[in-house]
């Protein structure tokens, strides 16, 4: 369990277990991510050891990776896709990496609200019986004053996205996010 600890010791402690958030070169934008990712775990009750114990689906029993492993893996995927296109295809495709990288670290951020712990177990909260991730996540980024282009990320990136454009970087990040899916399912 956790000890009691102040915000600033809380940014400390993700980015010391999520270093690709110091992947955004942009320090304002960097500060609010470890924001909103603070705003999260305080509204939804975790503390920073339950992410590396928690599932990050509760669609595969046994889940297997931690909300942090899927978060970190989708973040991992998402910049190494977008160095890639921009290596073989330059000006001729355009990527925002820091709104991408941020778009990432976030996309399932909703979920610190939508999953609660109860007897010992990760089930579906009231709020998330109500809203899935996509929502409550843009809530968070939008109250943490993230630019529109990271809510779109965030929004588009599950199958609430799939009657919309997707801009580049929420295509990247709504197919590292399903690489880091679909294969667990049998």
């Amino acid at each position: 369990m956790q000890k009691s600890i102040n915000r600033e010791q809380l940014i400390e402690k993700i980015k010391e277990i999520m270093p690709e958030c110091m992947w955004i070169e942009n320090e304002e934008l960097r500060t609010k991510v470890l924001e909103v990712w603070c705003d999260a775990m305080e509204k939804g009750g975790w503390t920073i050891e339950d992410l590396s114990t928690m599932p990050f689906t509760l669609l595969l029993d046994p889940c297997p990776g931690s909300f942090l492993d899927h978060t970190r893996s989708v973040t991992t995927v998402t910049y190494h896709s977008g160095q890639t296109l921009k290596k073989f295809f330059g000006d001729k495709i355009s990527i925002n990496m820091d709104y991408m990288i941020a778009g990432a670290i976030l996309h399932d951020i909703g979920k610190l609200l939508e999953y609660e712990k109860k007897d010992g177990k990760v089930v579906t909260s009231p709020c998330g019986k109500s809203l899935r991730h996509p929502f409550s996540g843009v809530g968070l980024g939008f109250a943490g004053g993230l630019p529109h282009e990271v809510l779109h990320m965030i929004a588009v990136h599950a199958k609430e996205g799939d009657m919309g454009k997707r801009t580049p970087e929420a295509t990247i990040i709504h197919h590292a996010d399903f690489t880091n899916f679909e294969p667990f399912k049998k």
